[in-house]
């Protein structure tokens, strides 16, 4: 029986043991995605592609974990030169139009006014993109009170954008959801963050 027993021990090499890491199979695709968004993202701010940028952070941020402090910061430079050159943009337009008035240039005025729709139009997309990932993703899944405050200043701030280019009920509306937002950031900022932090600092600025 040993003789047996020794050569079904030799007849060939083991099995290897069965894995027992389905989780990291099965989520090594979604790193893989998400590191090339994330990679994506890097060219375009290189290239000073931000509507692209602003698109790649957005599918990251719409990931299933929690964005890291260098995504954060792609995410709100993103955003910033998306909606930053379109605010300079308003501003240039909206003081053509009202030039135009002045000088009683009645159709350039409309025109300008036209064309500065257009421009409103765009922000109010990117404003509200921003605003839509911040309340369904980014919010939620923020575990530090850092990444708490960065994300309700980043609310406040792009319901500011929306208040500059508004007015009415709309832009009263925005106004106050700013002011909200920048309240529950300096109440969280109160609790978590060092006087010196440096997210503290900006949102008292």
């Amino acid at each position: 029986s040993s003789s047996i027993s020794v050569r079904f021990a030799c007849s060939g090499p083991r099995p290897p043991p069965a894995k027992h890491t389905p989780h990291f199979e099965s989520s090594a695709p979604a790193a893989m995605a998400r590191e090339k968004e994330v990679y994506f993202a890097k060219l375009a701010e290189q290239a000073e592609r931000y509507d692209e940028m602003a698109s790649h952070m957005e599918a990251v941020g719409k990931s299933s974990d929690e964005l890291s402090v260098e995504e954060r910061n792609l995410l709100s430079v993103a955003y910033k030169n998306a909606v930053g050159s379109r605010r300079a943009a308003w501003r240039i337009i909206t003081s053509v139009e009202q030039k135009e008035k002045t000088k009683g240039n009645e159709e350039q005025a409309k025109y300008a006014k036209e064309y500065c729709a257009k421009v409103e139009a765009e922000l109010q997309k990117i404003c509200d993109t921003i605003l839509g990932l911040l309340d369904n993703n980014l919010i939620s899944k923020a575990s530090t009170g850092e990444s708490k405050v960065f994300y309700h200043k980043m609310k406040a701030d792009y319901y500011r954008y929306i208040a500059e280019f508004s007015d009415g009920d709309k832009k009263s509306k925005a106004a106050e959801s700013a002011r909200l937002a920048y309240e529950e950031a300096s109440k969280v900022a109160e609790k978590d963050l060092a006087v010196t932090h440096p997210i503290r600092l900006g949102l008292a600025l």
